[in-house]
């Protein structure tokens, strides 16, 4: 008698398209180690689920493939009118890191700036 395994679930594929250097700002998540960025979405997810992220920055015609992770979720009708959707964890990887770094030059001084984001 074979057992059969459940196939794991594919990961989704989100498109990001980030045109303007105040909507990465209000995205960007530099708390997590090795980055992250908040995807408004009405898609239900889970924490830890694995969420494939091709990412356009502004100014930049690369897109940059990612392989995060779901590390919160801000569900719809959330307290001060945040936008609902996932805040992805990059992983702890070579083109994490460099992508890490562009997205914070990119940003430059607005990373210490006061304004609210989409984030924590």
């Amino acid at each position: 008698m074979s057992t059969i395994t459940p196939a794991t679930p594919r990961p989704s594929v989100i498109q990001l398209a980030i045109k303007e250097k105040a909507a990465l700002y209000a995205a960007y998540i530099p708390l997590f180690t090795d980055g992250g960025v908040f995807i408004p979405t009405t898609r239900e997810y889970k924490l830890g689920d694995d969420v494939y992220v091709l990412l356009s920055l502004p100014d930049d015609p690369q897109r940059y493939p990612v392989a995060g992770k779901v590390a919160w979720v801000t569900p719809p009708r959330a307290a001060a009118n945040r936008t609902q959707g996932v805040g992805i964890r990059f992983p702890s990887d070579e083109k994490s890191r460099l992508l890490k770094i562009k997205i914070e030059e990119i940003l430059g001084s607005h990373l210490a700036s006061e304004r609210p984001t989409q984030t924590i």
